[in-house]
């Protein structure tokens, strides 16, 4: 290199001769056969180009976003949920103004949890109700609650890909759960989701849960509406649903009821609605009901409509309907405290570093649980 303080090389200066270019560098007395030429860069001049300024400040202000949203403007309302679904301490502050003053202008869309048994045909019902109901003149958003996500790291960006005729529509909105994060995180951010896309305008919000157990009851927590979907079959298959997931449910949905399952999605639907009878209802003052469609064909979409709109009329004018948000609400406040705790328990520096002396102990017999547990309180109390 031209530093390198060896004799036999010299810097040379560009210059034009004979229309030909010499290199910024060569060696001494080097002749064509040299391959390697070296050329000046050009000098910055010390600006940042406006790209550059775009990567380093991503965020918006406060007001940009909650006028974006406001005006259902799509691309600002995706950086608004991106925003609130960072990790980072420096955007949590910035999200919760943002959410705060959205606030006022959510609550007013029908929240519908949907769930099933692995292939269902959530997906495709869920394409084939929002179709219908941007027909009927809504705008549907469409979110993911998947904790298996967590376990695997994956993307549930294929539910995406199978809604293609609804990704496509203006007045639709469907965003994936974040993948990698807890069940708890990714309850917490579906939630401000949900209060995002209702101030952004969206009137029928439809949550699907992608995986199972826990995930259903984290669900009902946060819609007005819960539908069980389930392909045709009785008998055995009735004994195999989980009583609670029953419990849980607002309607029990046969899917694929087509063709050859016509008759069989039929059969299930009575047993089930007779099962319905002996389990205790979801929703106070409504009782649980069972019905066949088929998302491919389109045929039963209507009627799961004209169920759930019927379900809003009876449990509004009950006060049901108001007195459940208004429980979900609590459930999100002492849901956020318990995370809170959780979160400084285990981030004092105390706590990291006795825990894996007292988690040794536990785990070869020389502490009980309940002494290791106060033990661990303790330490943390003393030290806040």
């Amino acid at each position: 290199m031209p530093n390198s303080g060896k004799k036999d090389v010299k810097y040379i200066s560009m210059s034009k001769k004979n229309n030909t270019y010499k290199p910024d560098w060569t060696p001494e007395n080097a002749g064509d056969e040299f391959a390697v030429r070296i050329v000046k860069g050009i000098q910055s001049s010390g600006k940042k180009s406006e790209s550059t300024n775009l990567k380093m400040n991503n965020f918006l202000s406060v007001e940009e976003y909650v006028d974006g949203v406001l005006k259902g403007d799509r691309i600002k309302l995706a950086r608004a949920i991106t925003l609130v679904e960072s990790n980072s301490p420096k955007h949590h502050q910035l999200s919760q103004e943002v959410l705060q003053k959205l606030l006022p202008n959510s609550g007013n869309s029908l929240r519908i949890g949907i769930t099933g048994t692995p292939g269902a045909g959530k997906s495709t019902l869920i394409e084939s109700l929002g179709m219908y109901l941007l027909k009927e003149g809504h705008k549907v958003a469409v979110l993911t609650v998947d904790p298996s996500s967590s376990i695997s790291k994956g993307s549930i960006l294929g539910d995406k890909t199978r809604m293609e005729k609804l990704a496509k529509e203006e007045n639709c909105f469907i965003r994936p759960s974040p993948s990698g994060g807890t069940l708890g995180g990714v309850a917490r951010k579906t939630r401000e989701t949900i209060t995002l896309c209702e101030a952004a305008g969206y009137d029928v919000i439809l949550i699907e849960t992608v995986g199972v157990g826990q995930s259903e009851i984290t669900v009902r927590s946060m819609v007005d509406f819960f539908l069980l979907v389930l392909i045709p079959g009785g008998g055995d298959e009735l004994q195999g649903i989980k009583k609670g997931v029953i419990e849980l449910t607002d309607a029990v949905l046969i899917n694929k009821a087509d063709g050859k399952n016509e008759q069989l999605a039929k059969l299930s639907k009575s047993e089930y609605a007779n099962a319905l009878h002996y389990i205790q209802h979801a929703t106070k003052g409504w009782q649980t009901k069972a019905l066949t469609c088929s998302a491919l064909t389109g045929k039963g979409i209507p009627e799961i409509w004209e169920m759930i709109k019927e379900f809003e009329k009876v449990t509004k004018s009950s006060g049901v309907f108001i007195q459940r948000r208004k429980e979900q609400s609590l459930e999100w406040v002492l849901r956020l405290i318990e995370d809170g705790l959780r979160d400084s328990f285990f981030n004092n520096t105390k706590i990291k570093r006795e825990f894996k002396y007292i988690k040794e102990q536990v785990l070869n017999s020389e502490l009980p649980p309940t002494t290791a547990a106060e033990k661990l309180l303790k330490i943390f109390r003393d030290n806040n």
